[in-house]
């Protein structure tokens, strides 16, 4: 498959929707904090994802991740 836009790409939509749709299962594999909110902006040349945590002190967190799709060879 030929990408033909990466601002954002097909496959960095799909991905951060993939995220999104897992958190629950991502924050199992977090110790000792627990996923309160996630948002996403996939408007973005690179679309991101936000996280926010909440520790086991009652500390917020946030978390970023940002999505970024290598052009094809």
């Amino acid at each position: 498959m030929k990408t033909t836009s990466y601002n954002p790409s097909p496959l960095e939509i799909d991905m951060a929707n993939a995220l999104l749709i897992l958190q629950g299962e991502i924050e199992k594999h977090m110790q000792d904090n627990k996923i309160i909110h996630a948002e996403s902006d996939l408007k973005k040349d690179n679309p991101s994802i936000t996280f926010n945590l909440l520790d086991k002190d009652g500390d917020p967190h946030e978390i970023v991740v940002k999505i970024v799709q290598i052009p094809d060879k």
